[in-house]
């Protein structure tokens, strides 16, 4: 009978294959949004989004350790998860490129908490910073849902293969 091994063995496959292989895997577009303690905005496109518990209701997403918005992430108590509806192509792009003004025209209200919620978004998630947890070059954030709605009938942005999807026949 053999030991279980104690750890990882070295990956057999490159940076860009894992990336490649990760792309295989059909995932919805959100914006996740918040303030800085100065009032002013933030937000950043992000695929990393996942359900972790109903009760308490509990959802994840996480951020390269090397963001410019980490410390505002990781030190704010509120951020709001926007997930973006089919029609909302551009904000993606918008909010994944850097040196552009993300915010300009873009219409939201601000949440119970004070983090922008995007107009026309599919669904949106008020979250309470409940804890972080740094794995690899990201940091896991997992918020508690304070607030959530949704707009019935919307269809979702989706993401496979390093392209977005606006259609998705049954």
């Amino acid at each position: 009978m053999s030991s279980p091994a104690i750890g990882a063995r070295p990956p057999s496959f490159s940076p860009q294959a894992f990336r490649a292989s990760l792309g295989m895997f059909a995932t919805g577009v959100t914006i996740v949004t918040a303030r800085t303690p100065e009032g002013g905005l933030i937000g950043l496109t992000a695929n990393s989004f996942n359900s972790v518990s109903l009760t308490p209701p509990l959802v994840l997403w996480s951020l390269a350790q090397a963001a410019g918005s980490m410390a505002v992430f990781s030190t704010g108590s509120h951020y709001a998860i926007n997930i973006l509806a089919a029609d909302q192509h551009d904000l993606a792009l918008r909010f994944a490129a850097r040196n552009t003004d993300r915010w300009a025209d873009v219409g939201f209200v601000d949440g119970v908490c004070g983090a922008p919620l995007l107009n026309g978004a599919a669904a949106t998630f008020e979250c309470f910073n409940r804890s972080r947890y740094e794995e690899g070059d990201h940091v896991i954030f997992v918020g508690e849902v304070e607030h959530c709605s949704h707009r019935e009938g919307a269809s979702p942005l989706l993401f496979h293969g390093g392209k977005f999807y606006t259609e998705h026949p049954l």
